[in-house]
This record gives C-alpha cells, sequence and structure tokens, in this order.
C-alpha cells in the first residue's frame, strides 16, 4: 500500500477549524492529524472530552464531509510538559491524567481514528532519574494495553526535554514497554546536532511520521534551510515495510521562533517534495 500524506489541523491555528479542514482537503491530503492540546488547539480536551463519543463522532462526521480520515489524535494536557506528564509524581494528577487518556481513547475510535500519540514523560528535578524512568514505564504499559483493548496503537513522540531525548534512550524506552510504537519525528534530534544516520533505526519502531524541515539549533526551519535528507528516510522507510501516514507538521507558535515560517507555504513545498520522492 503506498504511503499517505496528512497534515496537522495545528499548522493553520489562525483559521476556524472547520476552514483548516477545508483548506487541508484543498491541498490534496487524505488525512489529518488532530491536535487535542489543551489552550493551544484548535480543540481543547476539556471541551472534546466531556462526552468523547459525542465529540469524536462529531469530529469523523466533519472530516468524511471535506473527504479526510482522522490520521492520529495528538494529546496534550497543558502547555508545559510537567504538570500532567504521565509519569507526574503526584498520584493525583496521575490519576487524572489516566482518566483523561481513557477518554482519549474513547474519542478516537469514535473519530474513526486507529492511531493516538501521547509524549513519554520527563525527568522530574525533585527526584531520582531511576525513579521518574521507571514510573514511566509502568504508566505507558497500562496505556498499551488500554489503547489495545480498543485496537488502537499508541506511539509516544519522543522530543527535545523528555525523558528520552536521543535515539539510544528512545530505543530502550520502547524496548521495555512491549507493544509500544513512536511518533517518531526526526526534527527533536537534528536540533540537537544528531545525524540522521544515528536516528534511522527508529523507524522501525514508529507508527506516525511527522516531516517538517530543521536544522541544528532550530526545531523547525524552511524547506530551503533543512538539513533532514528525506529521499533517504523515505527510502529506509519503505526497505523496512513502514505503512504509517506521513503528517506535515508544520507549527505557527511564538515558542522557539517557531512563527518565523511561512506554514502554508513549507506544508506546500515539502506536500510536493514528498510526492516527487514516492513516485520516483
Amino acid at each position: 500500500m503506498p504511503l499517505q500524506l496528512a497534515c496537522a489541523d495545528f499548522t493553520f491555528p489562525l483559521l476556524p477549524h472547520d476552514q483548516v479542514l477545508k483548506l487541508i482537503a484543498m491541498l490534496g491530503f487524505t488525512g489529518v492529524d488532530i491536535g487535542l492540546f489543551e489552550r493551544r488547539s484548535h480543540l481543547w480536551p476539556s471541551h472534546e472530552l466531556a462526552a468523547p463519543e459525542q465529540s469524536g463522532a462529531a469530529l469523523q462526521t466533519r472530516l468524511a464531509e471535506q473527504g479526510l480520515a482522522a490520521a492520529d489524535i495528538f494529546l496534550q494536557l497543558d502547555p508545559n510538559f510537567a504538570p500532567y506528564a504521565v509519569n507526574q509524581p503526584d498520584a493525583a494528577r496521575r490519576a487524572h491524567v489516566r482518566e483523561t487518556f481513557v477518554r482519549t481513547l474513547d474519542y478516537a475510535a469514535a473519530a474513526g481514528a486507529q492511531h493516538v500519540t501521547i509524549l513519554p514523560g520527563i525527568l522530574f528535578a525533585e527526584e531520582e532519574a531511576d525513579a521518574s524512568w521507571q514510573r514511566a514505564l509502568e504508566e505507558l504499559v497500562w496505556r498499551v494495553a488500554a489503547a489495545q483493548q480498543r485496537a488502537l496503537v499508541l506511539g509516544v513522540e519522543p522530543h527535545y526535554g523528555s525523558l528520552a531525548p536521543d535515539p539510544v534512550t528512545v530505543a530502550a524506552l520502547v524496548a521495555a514497554v512491549p507493544g509500544l510504537t513512536l511518533t517518531l519525528d526526526y526534527t527533536h534530534f537534528t536540533r540537537q546536532g544528531i545525524p540522521d544516520a544515528a536516528v534511522e533505526p527508529l523507524l522501525r519502531l514508529a507508527s506516525h511520521f511527522h516531516v517538517r524541515g530543521a536544522r541544528p539549533g532550530r526545531l523547525q526551519s524552511s524547506f530551503q534551510d533543512n538539513t533532514i535528507d528525506y529521499a533517504r528516510v523515505l527510502a529506509a522507510m519503505q526497505a523496512g515495510g513502514y505503512a504509517g501516514w506521513l503528517a506535515l507538521e508544520y507549527v505557527w507558535s511564538e515558542w522557539g521562533g517557531m512563527n518565523e515560517c511561512d506554514t502554508l507555504s513549507e506544508t506546500i513545498r515539502f506536500r510536493d517534495e514528498l510526492r516527487r520522492l514516492l513516485s520516483s
């Protein structure tokens, strides 16, 4: 099956959500990555998950009207990584995060999605790193089982600032949690100066993939300044039998200077480049 292209709805935060979906369809994408980000996306968990099955079904209807499918539901409960990390030391907060995750699974199933993405957790300064790590493993094992009960695939996105910031640690995390997969984004490694070759072994662990430009020192860059060799990435994907979505994930945000890219133009440029590479 040929790889399919998706686009994140949070690429265009200044448009109403219905117009975002129309734009993504007009650009020729068949899938949408839905950002379920509290206080920083169109759809907030606190709103959508009050009645998850109803909200998810409504989302599926809106997507179908544009000929789109939900490629991924990406859950983040706070703009800051710490307050609602999966491995939050505070037991009451962890319980809230678990409950919200279960509601997210119900939402994703109702929306027709087959994939959910979360963040893997962080190392908390007030405790030993091993304690943060072990708590994250316990929480991720529980989440994989909950997702599998609903026939959903769970991916974590290893990111700059997480407890798995480099490829070796990422591989160790996945190995420690049977059934866990990756929503893989090279840009978090590229920013740190980690070469493509060091990230490439993680492709075999990936169930979803983010595409945008990046270069050392910058998490997001233009197509022109990008240093990731996506021709090599796609060749490795195809050789390894990757069957997930390729999701364009430009972000328009003040954080990290990510509002310096024209997200529409850069999305189009990468869309065309991916199409060219996939047809060659």
